[in-house]
């Protein structure tokens, strides 16, 4: 990222990292042994670099806000009652960020449809909705793979 970039980028994750409910983000496991808010600062940061390396036009705001929040759902989805997480997740986290902050349009379709396509119906609908879709399989892939 360029200085600028990262600098903007920091500064959103610091709005954000101490908000509402984000601090239990910081007590679920997500992939390995990887945070869920880890995973969602990973997320952002490969989808802010994705769209400055392709020299995309994006709101780096919204963008790093709904890659911030994509799994805002706040329970530890490895126990047996959460059977369903992979196509519900986005909903739970959905619900929750919308109590929580005031969402755009845009960062609820990105967070809602983060799974695409599971289920297929819920399907990203601008750039930024994609490329955190793209870096959430990115990161997690990695996570899964080589976190442990």
């Amino acid at each position: 990222m360029t200085p600028e970039v990262q600098n903007a980028f920091e500064e959103q994750v610091a709005e954000l990292e101490n908000a509402a409910r984000v601090p239990v983000m910081r007590e679920c496991i997500q992939h390995g042994q990887v945070t869920t808010w880890a995973h969602c600062v990973r997320v952002a940061r490969a989808a802010v670099s994705i769209a400055e390396a392709l020299h995309l036009r994006v709101s780096q705001r919204e963008l790093v806000r709904a890659a911030l929040l994509h799994d805002y759902f706040l329970y530890d989805w490895h126990e047996p009652n959460h059977t369903k997480h992979a196509t519900m997740h986005p909903v739970f986290a959905l619900e929750n960020a919308r109590v929580d902050f005031d969402l755009t349009p845009l960062e609820e379709n990105a967070i809602a449809a983060h799974m695409w396509p599971l289920p297929p119906g819920r399907v990203p609908a601008s750039r930024e909705a994609w490329l955190i879709c793209a870096a959430d399989k990115w990161c997690s892939l990695g996570e899964t793979l080589f976190m442990r």
